[in-house]
Parts: C-alpha cells; sequence; structure tokens
C-alpha cells in the first residue's frame, strides 16, 4: 500500500523536526561552551557528555522508523528522552550545591514553541504539562524558587503555541471538510454514471458501503478518517462494470461461461481506474479483491484465507448481502433472514469466519438500515447469474 497524503506530511515535518533539534542542540552547546563560555570545551557537569551521545544515537533509530513508516512515535521518543536526561543532569548538578538554579537550555523552548508543526493536541499537551511537570518536580527536589521562572516562561510560550495549533487545526479542518465534500461529490458522480449504464444496479453501491462501514467499525481497528476513505472506495467497488458491455451487464438469464469471464474482469479494470486518484488508491486492495473467497475459489488472484485485505472480506460480506436482499430483474429480493442464513452457511468458505462472526453481532442494524432505505425512490440491484446455474451470492 502507498503512503498516504497525511503519513507523507509527517515524516516531511519530522525530518525538519529532526534537522532543528540537532542545529539548536548542538549549535547551543557549542556556541555557549566553546565561544561564549569562559572555559572552552563541552560541559561535563551531571551526565554532560553522556547527554549528547544517547541524543546523537537516536538520530540512526530515527532514520529506521521512518523508513519503516513508523514515525509518529520519534517526536514523543526525543522529548521524552531529553526531559528525563535534562531532569537526572539539573539534579545531579544542583544537588546540595550553593548554586541558583537557572534553566538556559534553548531547546525546551524549541519544544514547546514548535509542538504545532505536526498538529497534534496529544503532543501539544504532552510537552506543555510534561515540561511543566519537569520543573515542578526540579522545584520540589532542590527547593529552589528559582525554579519559578522557567515554569511562567513555559505557561507564556504555552499559551503561544496553542494559538498557533488551534489556527492550524481550524484551517486544515476547513480544508479537509471541503476536499471531503468534493471527493464524495466525484465519486457519486462516478457511480451516476454506471447506475445510468445499468440501472439495475442504483442505490447497490450505496448499500454496500454503509452494511460495510457498519461492520467495519465493530472491528474497532480504524480511525474515523480511515472509515471516511473505506467508505469512498466502497462506493466504486463496482466502478470496473463500466467496462463491461451492456448485453452482458443487463443480461436477465443465465450467463455464458465466456460472458461470465468478462464479469470477472471488472475487480481489476476497477483497481486499474482508480490507482492514481488521491486519498482512494491506497485503498485500491478493496476494489481489486472484493470477490475473493475466503476457500480460494474466488477471482481474480484466488487469494485465500487472511492472504486476502481485511476490508476486501468485509465489502465481500456486505456485498453479498445486498445482492441477495435487492430484487432482481427474475425474482424478488430474498428477505434478511435468509441473506442471513445464507451469509452464516457460507462460514469458513465463501466468508472470514471471524467477520461471520461480527456480522451476526450487526446483523439488526443491517435490518433497520435495510427496512429504513428508501427502495421505492431507487432502483434496485441486479445480481449475476452464474455459470453454474442459481445465483453466486458474492456477485452483484
Amino acid at each position: 500500500m502507498q503512503n498516504t497524503p497525511k503519513l507523507s506530511e509527517e515524516q516531511q515535518t519530522l525530518k525538519w523536526f529532526l534537522g532543528l533539534f540537532y542545529i539548536i542542540f548542538l549549535g547551543y552547546d557549542i556556541f555557549y561552551f566553546y565561544i561564549w563560555s569562559t572555559e572552552p570545551g563541552l560541559s561535563n557537569i551531571g551526565i554532560g557528555y553522556w547527554l549528547h551521545i544517547i541524543m546523537l544515537s537516536l538520530l540512526p533509530i530515527s532514520i529506521y522508523l521512518i523508513k519503516k513508516g513508523k514515525s509518529e512515535s520519534i517526536k514523543y521518543m526525543y522529548f521524552i528522552t531529553f526531559s528525563l536526561l535534562t531532569v537526572i543532569n539539573d539534579i545531579i548538578y544542583y544537588w546540595g550545591s550553593s548554586v541558583s538554579y537557572s534553566s538556559g537550555n534553548i531547546v525546551e523552548i524549541f519544544f514547546v514553541l514548535f509542538s504545532p508543526i505536526f498538529v497534534n493536541k496529544n503532543f501539544f499537551l504532552l510537552v506543555s504539562f510534561g515540561m511543566l511537570l519537569k520543573f515542578a518536580l526540579l522545584g520540589l527536589v532542590l527547593q529552589d524558587p528559582a525554579v519559578m521562572f522557567p515554569i511562567l516562561i513555559v505557561v507564556v510560550l504555552a499559551m503561544v503555541a496553542y494559538i498557533l495549533l488551534n489556527r492550524f487545526l481550524s484551517y486544515i479542518m476547513a480544508v479537509k471538510t471541503s476536499y471531503d465534500k468534493q471527493l464524495e461529490g466525484i465519486v457519486k458522480g462516478i457511480i451516476a454514471t454506471l447506475e445510468l449504464k445499468d440501472p439495475y444496479t442504483r442505490g447497490h453501491s450505496e448499500r454496500v458501503a454503509d452494511y460495510a462501514v457498519i461492520l467495519a467499525k465493530e472491528l474497532g481497528k480504524f480511525k474515523k478518517d480511515e472509515l471516511k476513505s473505506f467508505y469512498h472506495v466502497c462506493l466504486l467497488h463496482d466502478i470496473g462494470k463500466i467496462h463491461i458491455p451492456d448485453s452482458i451487464l443487463t443480461k436477465p438469464s443465465r450467463l455464458t461461461d465466456e460472458e461470465y469471464e468478462i464479469i470477472k474482469t471488472h475487480p481489476a479494470v476497477g483497481a486499474e481506474a482508480i490507482k492514481h486518484v488521491a486519498g482512494i488508491a491506497d485503498h485500491i486492495d478493496i476494489v481489486r479483491y472484493h470477490h475473493e473467497r475466503w476457500d480460494g475459489k474466488g477471482y481474480p488472484e484466488q487469494l485465500k484465507g487472511e492472504n486476502i485485505p481485511l476490508l476486501s472480506r468485509v465489502t465481500a460480506i456486505a456485498d453479498a448481502f445486498d445482492a441477495m436482499t435487492s430484487s432482481r430483474s427474475y425474482r424478488s429480493a430474498l428477505s434478511v433472514e435468509e441473506a442471513y442464513q445464507r451469509i452464516v452457511d457460507g462460514k469458513g468458505t465463501q466468508f472470514d469466519p471471524n467477520l461471520v462472526e461480527l456480522f451476526k453481532i450487526i446483523y439488526p442494524s443491517w435490518c433497520d438500515y435495510h427496512k429504513k432505505y428508501p427502495w421505492q425512490e431507487k432502483s434496485l440491484g441486479k445480481a449475476v447469474v452464474s455459470k453454474t446455474g442459481g445465483e453466486t451470492i458474492e456477485n452483484s
């Protein structure tokens, strides 16, 4: 799977963060101890050189995490490590000393002021409250009122950073809302084009997407943004049928072997069609593999079991359920009870057994949705008749 725009932006921000951190961290110490100090040389007070060695050792770890696409934790790693080391260093140096406490490390200002660049409230709160906790702890241990000054500085800087963060968040939310509306409008426009080609599919994509999101939510593994992207892709799961001749797509009777082979090309064609669409291409597997079966007898690649992407397995159940509970040109819709039983009967053969168990849990919500759906206002779906005779509940 490709990197999402959000992940790419996070990695780019981290590169800036790491570059600025080391420039400020090392540059400040070099200037202070080699240029400004009356006794040139890096300080060896407290943990001294170990502070620099440990912080520099985090760089190869960070590069490794970025390459593995696990960059989210890097900023936390730097802040927590630096804060713990400086607390230890200050306690060792000032404990029992007659020298009044002073905090002059500009890196602390860097962390507070630059925390908004990640547009992440959790990181901002960790930095702000973590810095205050650090100085409060030093004040209690050292019993030095001078610690109040850096506390006040942190409070003021945190207020400035909070204002910046909220401005960033407001701007991003406005852009994101606009983008989501445009994307959904484009997707539904494409679906409307497909429905003009095959009126019997009207409403099918919408229902499959809604069913699938309900089931995906029950998994508890996906964030709100991921579910939104999943919904948009589900709307396009049958987009490859644009490529199929009308004589086959709208045929009410049994398909020939040759016609069925043409039908089976639509997942791959659909995946090819959306592979460069930002915001959708990252979930291209949903379009490509929603007709794969748990037992490996599906198409287009005969994937088996957990080799089939999870959300493709989710879509397969939603697709089958709607195929059975929608009317066809040659028969009325099956009851939701009959569709339920067929899904359960397909456990471990056509469908992921774990997802079937979750399907049993959310089945009542699917029934409610089915009951409330405005069927009279929309034309209904049409299933493909299998080459072996009878309906294949996965092909809609």
